[in-house]
């Protein structure tokens, strides 16, 4: 017994310190844990700050082609403390300079001001490095700076041993005062209590009383009068039980005439189930041969709902086929409209770069010219007029051709990266629509067509800009292919509103207009006016999605025969996104 009881008061104060030491565990680690991500948020801080201080330095240094110095500043960027990687790459993802720890990340895109964890203990802080040059901004390459665990560590040392050493001191204290208070409170009176209880004479149980003195009045005093009053019931029990024996001695007795009673009732009955017992024999059989009929019906059903499942899921191979086969149809159709601005850019840029090399030609010539009077001694005041006079109109024809060529490039390019990629980005989109109309124009300059676009100057929207310009490219180009097949002066209208948080787009051209059962097909994947003359019938369907689908927008189209055919699109400008 002895035993028994120093179990008890041993699984109690266990289970309360296992208790207190799990709650004093969790509540260190939250400590160190809560320690980590402080440090973390401010190494990510100083992190920002090495970002302002060197962005505009390597930005330039990448810009102007400057690789020395680019990886002088790498070099400087190592020299601090919670660096240890540096990783630059320029604007195609190619790798500048790699120092230290990190990870290779060549071709992958870099996400702006975000910490991200990697494997080993390391983690990134990545952003772009934007140079901005005659209003525009151009992405020259990305900076990717590593940090790991042990600058973290190092940090807060003291602070986890500390929190470490409090949680021991305390731990300690509290098993002591509670194995104090358990013997002198619990496990002392319990054993007393024990030796008494373990004393019991059934025969006398008058006599096994507790008689144990306790201090206070708890439970265990409970437990005393508790046991004291079911022995003083057990005494009036054994009283009672002796005169409820000799009445159920009688009580017996009369039970037995019954049972003699009951038996013959019994024959009686067992007689009259045995029939029923036959009957319910034969209807058993009747329903097994019931059962058969219905399991071969089953099986029959089983076989064919099998048949129907090998079918749906045929049917859904097929539909999956086809809906790849779409969307690889679609991908051509973006990759053929960047295909034709390619095609239209590089044909009109040749004028001004054929110009220029003239000029630079005629140029060189008069320099030679010049030379050669110089040698000769036979220099006069006015060949060297005419020469200054000649080299100041070649240069200005040479720097107004090439000047143009550059703005051609420029617009081109911007679109062009904007079709191919699907990053969105907040941008303005007046401007952006112009440099898509000029990116545009090598494709109907032979025309008289007109383009007029209106849209307020500081309307500004957050979308994938690839999108803005696939969509009016689908629509200028359908106007000038399809809508003025027979006209060279058509005019074509792009009206931009502001409505609250949404942007309005009305498109409205003056061509030959669409029928009414060519308008309800309009948006459809494959509908073509042109069938078997280059029309695929995506361009519309393509439209359709973008705004739809990717801009969360409404499209809708007005036409009729004669009259032009008008867009009217509607999408959220989505600035805090």
């Amino acid at each position: 017994m002895g035993t028994v009881k120093t179990g008890l008061s041993r699984k109690l104060l266990t289970r309360v310190l296992s208790v207190y030491f799990v709650l004093t565990l969790i509540v260190t680690i939250g400590q160190i844990f809560t320690e980590y991500l402080s440090t973390k948020n401010h190494i990510e801080g100083e992190l920002q700050t090495l970002k302002n201080t060197f962005s505009t330095s390597l930005t330039r240094a990448i810009w102007e082609l400057n690789t020395p110095q680019a990886k002088s500043i790498g070099q400087g960027l190592m020299e601090l403390p919670i660096v240890v990687g540096v990783q630059i790459r320029d604007e195609n993802g190619n790798v500048i300079v790699a120092k230290g720890e990190y990870i290779a990340m060549q071709g992958q895109p870099v996400q702006d001001g975000i910490l991200q964890d990697h494997v080993g203990g390391l983690f990134s802080y990545s952003f772009p490095l934007i140079f901005k040059f005659s209003g525009r901004e151009s992405n020259v390459g990305d900076v990717t700076l590593y940090s790991s665990f042990d600058t973290i560590f190092s940090r807060i040392e003291v602070g986890i041993f500390f929190l470490i050493g409090n949680a021991i001191v305390k731990t300690a204290f509290l098993v002591f005062l509670f194995m104090t208070a358990f013997r002198r409170m619990l496990s002392e009176p319990l054993s007393e209590i024990t030796d008494e209880m373990s004393s019991f004479n059934p025969e006398h149980p008058e006599e096994s009383r507790i008689n144990v003195v306790l201090d206070d009045d708890n439970e265990l005093q409970q437990l005393k009068e508790s046991y004291n009053k079911v022995i003083d019931d057990l005494v009036a029990s054994q009283s009672k039980l002796r005169g409820t024996q000799e009445e159920l001695q009688a009580a017996n007795k009369k039970l037995d005439d019954q049972n003699l009673i009951l038996e013959q009732e019994v024959a009686k009955k067992t007689a009259s189930l045995s029939q029923i017992m036959l009957d319910l024999e034969q209807q058993k059989d009747e329903l097994i041969a019931n059962q058969r009929e219905l399991r071969q019906e089953n099986e029959n059903r089983q076989y064919i709902e099998d048949e129907l499942r090998k079918r749906n899921a045929e049917l859904a191979q097929s539909m999956e086929t086809l809906k790849l086969a779409k969307d690889q149809l679609l991908e051509s159709e973006r990759m053929a409209s960047l295909g034709g601005l390619v095609a239209g850019i590089a044909h009109d840029v040749n004028t001004p770069l054929g110009v220029g090399v003239t000029a630079a030609s005629f140029l060189e010539e008069r320099i030679q010219t010049l030379k050669t009077a110089y040698e000769d001694k036979s220099l006069t005041n006015k060949t060297m007029s005419n020469f200054v006079s000649e080299a100041e109109q070649t240069t200005n024809l040479l720097l107004s051709n090439l000047n143009r060529a550059s703005e051609l490039i420029a617009s081109f390019k911007q679109v062009a990266v904007d079709q191919a990629s699907e990053a969105e980005r907040q941008f303005n989109l007046n401007t952006y629509l112009h440099e898509v109309l000029q990116s545009l124009q090598p494709s109907f300059k032979q025309t008289r067509h007109r383009v007029d676009i209106r849209c307020p100057d500081d309307l500004e929207v957050r979308c994938a800009p690839g999108v803005i310009a696939q969509i009016a490219t689908n629509m200028i180009m359908n106007s000038v292919n399809h809508g003025f097949e027979d006209k060279s002066d058509g005019h074509i209208i792009l009206d931009i509103k502001e409505d609250g948080d949404d942007v309005v787009m009305n498109y409205r051209d003056d061509g030959r207009g669409m029928k009414a059962d060519e308008l309800d097909r309009l948006f459809d994947a494959f509908f073509t006016t042109k069938r078997g003359q280059g029309g695929s019938g995506l361009g519309t369907h393509i439209m359709y999605n973008l705004v739809t689908q990717t801009l969360g927008g409404q499209i809708e189209a007005n036409s009729e025969p004669g009259r032009g055919l008008e867009y009217i699109i509607r999408f959220p400008k989505r600035l805090n996104a």
